[in-house]
């Protein structure tokens, strides 16, 4: 390895790295406000990135439907939630929000889809049929787990990605996609050669964390999750539905997910089941973040990139294993430095 080869490495882990940091981000917020770790957050990437590549052939995304069948079973669970306080008014909201939203989105997707209105729109038309979903995995999963413990939560959590990636295969087929790239431009620096693509990924995960702080920053809804993080029995006592912090927040990772699907579709084949692996390396991020510090968490999907990157150019057998490995001494410090806890709060 010359220093030529070691400044290709770095450019490609970065590339990974701000991926992964995206999906880190994601896993760190649903965690902070339902204590949810989001396995299925691979299926939304997943999703994403099929979901383009069905607009760009110009037939119908197997999304579609499924974002139907997701939105007429979250109004029942809603329903079912609010049965003792159940008005036309509740039922307007639901029906609103989990029947006509989808069956909205459905008939824009059906008539634009043989179209092929282009990259942008087809690009934003992807991200509005994944992001409802979030919520509606939310309502129908997870919201009547809500006091459930953390473990129950993984297990239904583990479910749901079983679930999801069933449905993939169901809906979009074994075979892969590829879409192509948002950019041909290409810029050299030095020794290196920097796509367009790459320009494009790295850009659009320092607007998504940017947009982010923001948003908890500057935005009633945004305090509230981070008010719901913090404390939740407070942020009840406050007038913050937990129900509505999780959705929120849920909606906001299943738009990062297809956000990151569209990223990495030019770069690689995406299959049903390609998501899980890349949500893990997102998970492993999160992990050495510590799973609540948003900084720490991108600053690790970084540091996860680049040993990929260089254990691929070292290893490429065990890539995966080393970069797996790479949580071991995390996890090992962490526990030396925290105090026995005897029972769950």
């Amino acid at each position: 390895m010359d220093a030529t080869i070691l400044l290709l490495l770095l450019q490609d882990g970065v590339v990974n790295g701000a991926i992964y940091a995206l999906i880190a981000l994601s896993l760190v917020l649903v965690f902070t406000v339902t204590r949810v770790i989001l396995i299925p957050q691979g299926e939304f990437v997943a999703y994403g990135a099929l979901t383009l590549a069905s607009l760009e052939a110009g037939t119908l995304p197997g999304t579609v439907p499924l974002l139907l069948g997701l939105g007429a079973c979250a109004f029942l669970a809603d329903c079912a939630e609010a049965r003792h306080n159940l008005d036309g008014r509740a039922l307007l909201r639901f029906g609103l929000r989990d029947l006509a939203l989808p069956g909205v989105v459905a008939v824009i997707a059906w008539l634009l889809a043989p179209t092929k209105p282009g990259l942008p729109v087809e690009i934003l038309l992807t991200l509005v049929i994944v992001t409802p979903m979030g919520g509606f995995l939310h309502a129908v999963a997870f919201r009547p787990l809500a006091h459930a413990s953390v473990l129950v939560l993984l297990i239904a959590s583990v479910g749901v990605h079983l679930a999801l990636t069933g449905l993939g295969l169901v809906f979009f087929g074994a075979e892969g996609s590829r879409t192509p790239p948002l950019s041909e431009a290409s810029f050299p620096a030095g020794p290196l050669l920097v796509s367009g693509q790459s320009l494009w990924m790295i850009g659009l995960t320092l607007a998504i964390i940017v947009a982010l702080w923001l948003f908890f920053s500057r935005t009633l809804l945004g305090k509230a999750l981070i008010a719901t993080a913090v404390n939740r029995l407070g942020a009840r006592l406050m007038g913050i539905a937990p129900s509505l912090a999780g959705r929120l927040s849920f909606s906001v990772a299943a738009f990062i997910g297809a956000l990151s699907g569209v990223l990495i579709a030019p770069l690689t084949t995406v299959y049903y089941d390609t998501g899980f692996l890349i949500g893990l390396k997102g998970f492993v991020a999160a992990i050495i973040g510590g799973l609540a510090s948003y900084p720490a968490a991108a600053a690790a999907a970084l540091l996860v990139g680049i040993i990929e990157s260089v254990a691929s150019f070292e290893a490429s057998a065990f890539k995966e294993v080393i970069v797996f490995m790479a949580i071991i001494p995390v996890l090992l410090w962490r526990s030396l430095r925290s105090a026995p806890v005897e029972d769950e709060e």
